[in-house]
């Protein structure tokens, strides 16, 4: 079991930066495990943002977040942080934190999930 809680969502105008970050626990965190931000818009799927696997083994961007966004894992706090930067009014909706072993920004690989933070960009 891997527990997840998001924290870092607020209101922002376009151009500026938010930084969310999710706390893992559980004894699951002890393993291998993908660590990943999704999004989900308004009459929109829940899309992939990035992931990283806790162990080093890599990251991955969605390409709307190429550039922008920078995804980061302190093993010591379990904590995954999303840094988001030069924010557009498209990049508003609920981030949710997931946890799996899928190394996929599909989310039918992530098995944990938190109840998301709200990022609100206006123009």
């Amino acid at each position: 079991q891997v527990q997840l809680v998001e924290s870092g969502g607020d209101s922002v105008e376009a151009g500026g930066s938010l930084r969310l970050s999710c706390q893992a626990s559980g004894r699951s965190t002890d393993l291998s495990l993908c660590l990943a931000w999704f999004r989900e818009t308004p009459g929109k799927e829940r899309e992939g943002v990035a992931y990283i696997h806790n162990g080093g083994r890599g990251t991955a961007y969605a390409d709307s977040a190429k550039g922008r966004f920078t995804i980061s894992y302190d093993s010591a706090k379990t904590t995954v942080y999303l840094q988001m930067n030069d924010l557009e009014p498209g990049d508003t909706g609920r981030y949710y934190c997931a946890a799996g072993r899928g190394f996929s920004l599909n989310r039918r690989y992530y098995n944990y999930w938190g109840q998301g933070t709200q990022v609100t960009v206006s123009s």
